[in-house]
């Protein structure tokens, strides 16, 4: 059974199952979500602990086995938390995460609890993770994304008893904050936790907030890249300047972008040929939240355009790697501003 991670509290009041299996790439969330469990699990006797972390190819799962399908030695029932950092048990983990969800709807003394990072499609489908979801409760914990993170925000201040100011300096207030850090929940967590402490409950000003925010926020250049392909001008140029800060390879972040580039030159060119727009972003493998922005940024540029794109990011590839330009920045950050303004201004108009 596969709950959200706004789902687990209900479920968990509805009653502990015996295997849970928690994946995401949210430390935070991951962290509330495993916490709540083991909250759960103490109430209801599980007070001895046993903790592994499977590291490598020769990790020894026998130990696993034996914890699981054990009664506990001190407590009358145990908890067991397998941690698979890398998302991949390995042959023989297969066959003892199979054993471990075969055994234990029937293990009234044992509870399990299975950690691991976001997992792609294809092992969401391999046999050991269909039998844990079969067998308990799986919980997806997805990122919270730049447009949630206001009300994110927003809801984390109200559970300690804290809000922004009503009208309009609410939600630019909720944006700084967001702006402030974006692509580093944890540090958010940590600077909603700051405000509780400087301020007591009630309203908070957008003058408070600045004063107390840090600047915490985290960027990679493929979100980069996602932002130029959804026309956010501004949001670009602030998340290039984050990377440079951050000592960020300047040609990582021209590959991420010439990458989509590319990928709308094919696009464009499939339109041109008259095939469909939908048929091509799946020949082409664009999916997630690129099939959607470039689905909606296609139709609106022209090939030319494109084309021109292609010459200017070979152009900037070479400021990258030292060469210069005529009409171009000599430095690399400076010209990757200019590529990046003028697809996402491309992208943004209607």
């Amino acid at each position: 059974m596969q709950v959200g991670f706004a789902q687990l509290p209900a479920q968990l009041q509805r009653g502990l199952k015996p295997l849970y299996t928690l994946h995401g790439d949210e430390p935070l969330l991951i962290q509330e979500a495993a916490d709540s469990i083991r909250a759960q699990a103490r109430a209801q006797g599980h007070t001895e602990r046993t903790a592994f972390t499977v590291a490598g190819a020769h990790f020894d799962w026998s130990e696993v086995l034996a914890s699981g399908s054990a009664m506990g030695l001190f407590a009358d029932r145990q908890l067991i938390e397998i941690r698979i950092p890398s998302g991949k048990p390995g042959k023989d983990g297969s066959v003892a995460l199979q054993q471990i969800a075969e055994w234990a709807p029937s293990n009234d003394s044992t509870l399990t609890l299975v950690l691991l990072p976001r997992l792609d499609a294809a092992t969401q489908k391999s046999a050991w993770f269909a039998a844990l979801d079969s067998a308990g409760v799986v919980v997806k914990v997805d990122a919270v994304e730049r447009a949630a993170l206001p009300t994110w925000i927003a809801q984390r201040l109200q559970a300690q008893g804290q809000q922004v100011a009503a009208g309009e300096e609410g939600p630019i207030t909720l944006q700084f904050f967001a702006d402030r850090v974006e692509g580093n929940l944890l540090a958010a967590h940590q600077e909603i936790q700051k405000l509780a402490l400087l301020h007591p409950p009630g309203v908070l000003s957008l003058e408070q907030v600045q004063d107390a925010v840090l600047n915490v926020a985290r960027y990679t250049p493929f979100k980069l890249a996602e932002t130029v392909l959804a026309g956010q001008i501004e949001r670009a140029a602030r998340m290039l300047d984050g990377l440079e800060a951050e000592g960020e390879a300047a040609v990582l972040v021209h590959w991420a972008l010439a990458e989509d580039i590319r990928t709308l030159q094919r696009l464009r060119l499939a339109l041109d040929a008259g095939r469909p727009l939908a048929m091509a972003l799946r020949e082409h493998r664009v999916w997630g939240a690129k099939e959607k922005l470039m689905e909606r940024a296609v139709p609106r540029l022209s090939s030319a355009q494109v084309a021109q794109w292609l010459v200017d990011a070979h152009k900037v590839d070479g400021i990258v790697k030292g060469l210069k330009h005529e009409g171009w920045p000599e430095r690399p950050w400076p010209a990757l501003h200019r590529l990046v303004t003028q697809v996402a201004r491309a992208c943004a108009a209607r």
